[in-house]
């Protein structure tokens, strides 16, 4: 099965809340208050045996067509145009209200399979309301809870008879037992899946033109965007394909200091794109090279360090620097300075405005990845860390003499080493920044956060008894 369908309605009916239920996620930021959704959302639902593409849209509302508002209808009519049937939603509690009617009209008119869904429909008020709902004409509304999971049978019934050939059940596929599966060449030395999507986060401070530059990207109008800081909230996930590699790419809401965060939205908002940078491979941080590295900016690189993903730097309105080239080179040496714990990023300048930079960006992210996934052999390692340890001994600790006996690297995904000695309790923190700079120069580890454990073995002559 292979189709889409899109939730239109007015604000606050709860279209997200139906989102969330059909793909068995809280991927969708739900709140009272009207107009939370923005971006049209995209996830792959689940109803019964039917598996399809539901659409979260944001609520229409009439406003001028250069308003934020009128460019988020502009969203969800562009969400109608491409889905294969609409699911459009009105609140049973409060019943049919006039921008029910409006918008109907404007719904009928887009010719295509549609389910009318009489939400809240729980209790007496409830029922009511979902009668009402006969008067707009589109058919027997469908009147189900959301938020509780009522009424979901007959939504499915409905949905076999909208759309008969697209929810028709395929014949099982017989395998063929004489051929044989095909795999990806992986180098050794690596973790790199590629049959599996590149998922990649931007993150970066409100207004740094995060959306801008995924839809130059994709090619369209996807995100809504516009001169108001903070209009993306819900991270919004889009699939991409680029020079024959799939990638998985997420915009995200503006972070802001945590102490001028006080409305509940954005707190949500910045959860979610949080979540959406733990769950990548890659994150790109997008600055404003107008006003780059702001300590906010610090920040965002310091957590993506702490959770170990590899990183790419972005400098956007590119087009409005001058002295271009000495302008980067410094920009460059300030990121190695402010950012020692992942010297060497990639510092790559671009334009959402007039896509400069794009392929040099995402190129630069595929490298990363490699980097990320990258394993290095136990022979290699100890052949370094014998040459390091002779040209620059660890300190004695107390007249004590701390012996490095081997290293290793167990994972990638960051590259992760262990370090084997003895009285390992007391090497500096110095030296094992210096083993770790020395390891990313080495190996060429640039964009990546690098872990190190450090394992010290029983001494066998230590005759104390131990309990």
């Amino acid at each position: 099965m292979n189709f889409s369908i899109a939730i239109i309605g007015r604000p606050n009916v709860g279209k997200s809340t139906l989102f969330n239920r059909l793909v068995g996620k809280k991927l969708a930021l739900v709140d009272d208050q009207p107009g939370v959704t923005r971006d049209r959302r995209e996830g792959e639902a689940r109803l019964g045996d039917l598996r399809f593409t539901i659409i979260d849209t944001a609520g229409l509302e009439e406003s001028e067509v250069t308003s934020l508002t009128g460019r988020m209808r502009a969203q969800t009519e562009a969400a109608v145009i491409d889905a294969d049937a609409i699911f459009f939603m009105i609140d049973a509690r409060v019943g049919l209200t006039p921008v029910d009617r409006h918008f109907a009209a404007l719904v009928r008119r887009a010719d295509k399979p549609l389910i009318l869904i009489a939400n809240k429909a729980e209790g007496k008020a409830g029922t009511a309301g979902a009668y009402e709902a006969f008067d707009l004409g589109l058919g027997d509304p469908v009147a189900l809870s959301a938020e509780h999971g009522d009424g979901f049978a007959e939504l499915y019934d409905r949905l076999l008879q909208a759309l008969p050939e697209a929810t028709a059940v395929e014949p099982e596929k017989t395998e063929d037992a004489t051929q044989r599966p095909e795999f990806d060449d992986e180098e050794d030395g690596t973790e790199l899946d590629l049959s599996k999507p590149l998922n990649i986060a931007v993150l970066g401070r409100p207004n740094a033109g995060k959306s801008t530059l995924l839809n130059r990207i994709l090619g369209e109008d996807r995100l809504l965007t516009g001169p108001e800081p903070g209009i993306t909230r819900d991270a919004i996930g889009l699939d991409y394909e680029w020079r024959g590699r799939k990638i998985k790419i997420f915009d995200t809401a503006g972070l802001r200091k945590r102490a001028r965060i006080d409305d509940k939205l954005e707190k949500l908002a910045v959860a979610d794109a949080l979540r959406a940078a733990r769950f990548a491979e890659v994150v790109i941080v997008l600055l404003d090279a107008t006003i780059p590295f702001e300590k906010q900016d610090l920040t965002i690189v310091d957590l993506i360090e702490r959770e170990g993903r590899g990183l790419v730097i972005g400098l956007n309105k590119w087009d409005l620097i001058e002295s271009r080239g000495a302008k980067l080179s410094e920009l460059r040496e300030e990121a190695d300075r402010l950012l020692p714990q992942v010297r060497g990023t990639p510092v790559i300048p671009v334009s959402g405005l007039n896509g400069q930079g794009i392929d040099k960006l995402l190129e630069a992210v595929v490298k990363v990845h490699e980097v990320w996934n990258k394993r290095i052999s136990t022979g290699k390692l100890n052949r370094w860390l014998t040459a390091t340890i002779d040209t620059t001994p660890p300190p004695a600790v107390s007249g004590r003499r701390i012996k490095l006996r081997y290293m290793t690297q167990p994972k990638a995904r960051p590259p992760s080493f262990v370090l084997f000695g003895n009285q390992l309790k007391d090497l500096p923190t110095s030296y094992q920044r210096f083993l770790m700079n020395g390891l990313r120069q080495a190996f060429d580890l640039p964009g990546v956060p690098i872990r190190l454990s450090l394992r010290q073995g029983d001494n066998p002559y230590d005759k104390r008894k131990k309990y």
